[in-house]
């Protein structure tokens, strides 16, 4: 099955969580919202391994695009493969936080973005994988 994959879609996917990423959290759109609710200061932010971090990151996406890649396999099309990748973004990968966010007593504000960004992430990958099906 892994022969089987489409490793150039998994890249693709890849690089696309890292867009995403980029943009869901800037400043533009929740970057801030989010370094306060996880409250980590500019200074937190700074100090980090941003190398080793970034790829980390990348590594952690083309694994989790692999495993979708053999969870919606090819034979789907563009709105189903979409469609899944929503519910594993929203069922699966959100509810999952969601259940630590709520004994580690993290806020809703929290949850929604960091959510929102795995529910478009996987939707982003159905979206890929179904077009170099």
């Amino acid at each position: 099955m892994i022969a089987q994959l489409n490793w150039i879609g998994i890249l693709l996917c890849g690089i696309s969580s890292m867009v995403l990423g980029a943009l869901w959290y800037s400043p533009l759109l929740f970057g801030k919202a989010w370094q306060r609710e996880a409250g980590l200061s500019d200074e937190d932010l700074a100090a980090g391994n941003m190398a080793l971090i970034y790829g980390l990151a990348f590594l952690l996406s083309l694994i989790a695009a692999a495993a979708f890649a053999m969870f919606v396999g090819h034979r789907h099309g563009l709105l189903p493969s979409i469609a899944a990748g929503a519910a594993v973004g929203a069922c699966w990968v959100a509810a999952s936080f969601g259940i630590n966010y709520l004994f580690e007593r993290r806020s809703l504000r929290q949850w929604l973005i960091n959510g929102g960004y795995h529910l478009l992430q996987f939707s982003l990958f159905g979206l890929i994988l179904a077009h170099f099906a």
